[in-house]
């Protein structure tokens, strides 16, 4: 299927590793030129060298924290000075940390609001005036099953991720007459670094091992296994595609039938 999105940019954020990683990887072989950013320069340098060598789009990168404004806007000035435009948007983020309410000082809650919920806002507010004038436009946010059904020990992720969704939600009907789609995407447990650090938290507090926290995990899926980045990233592109031109406002899960809910 062609999704016609080649020579399209795309800014993806957090991308140096796991899910903002395998979305810039899917976008690239699509032929998406890409602008990525991430807080470790490191591995951010070898993204970019792993995507060039593989694919022949245009990609720069900015080292960057998402969860400073300013930060935001030389991502935005570095992609605008290098194509001109962003066409396409994934907003992705480093999860809150995990715990219980009780351990989360007030500080914890200001940086997930920050991290999470603001860099998504200041992202979409530099990128969308483009995209409306364009009449064309996607606005892709990573978020999470927790807004669906909260997961247990994530209440920063629980809470601040429906934040996002609700502010997508709004805006999605009022771009849509722009040809400007906004989505959700909602990871289940998935085989990235953020798993593995869960499970880690979770068997500290409960006294168990990372092993038997895994476990846990994959006896809540129907398919009885966690997801792979490359699946969860599949559909990210289909909605960032010329084909998924009728989706707005959704929040679409890729969690294995995790959530048990109805709608």
């Amino acid at each position: 299927m062609d999704l016609g999105i080649k020579d399209k940019v795309a800014l993806v954020t957090a991308s140096s590793r796991g899910l903002g990683r395998a979305v810039a990887e899917e976008l690239a072989a699509e032929g998406a030129n890409l602008v990525l950013c991430a807080r470790s320069e490191s591995s951010l340098d070898e993204t970019v060298r792993a995507i060039t060598g593989s694919s022949s789009v245009r990609v720069i990168s900015v080292v960057a924290d998402i969860s400073d404004p300013a930060a935001v806007e030389r991502v935005w000035a570095c992609a605008r000075d290098e194509f001109g435009r962003v066409d396409i948007l994934v907003n992705n983020a480093g999860g809150p940390r995990a715990g219980p309410f009780e351990a989360h000082p007030p500080s914890a809650w200001t940086d997930a609001w920050r991290l999470t919920f603001e860099s998504a806002v200041n992202m979409t507010r530099s990128v969308l005036p483009g995209m409306k004038q364009r009449l064309w436009g996607r606005i892709i946010n990573i978020t999470s099953i927790a807004v669906k059904q909260p997961v247990d020990g994530l209440i920063l992720s629980n809470s601040v991720r429906a934040a996002v969704t609700g502010f997508a939600r709004t805006l999605a009907n009022e771009v849509a007459t722009y040809g400007v789609t906004v989505n959700n995407v909602m990871p289940g447990y998935t085989l990235t670094d953020r798993i593995a650090h869960l499970a880690e938290s979770n068997a500290t507090r409960r006294g168990t091992t990372v092993a038997a926290e895994i476990a846990a995990m994959e006896s809540q899926i129907p398919m009885r296994r966690l997801g792979t980045p490359k699946e969860f990233a599949a559909m990210v592109a289909f909605l960032a595609s010329e084909r998924a031109t009728y989706t707005t406002g959704a929040s679409i899960p890729v969690d294995g039938g995790w959530i048990r809910s109805l709608l």
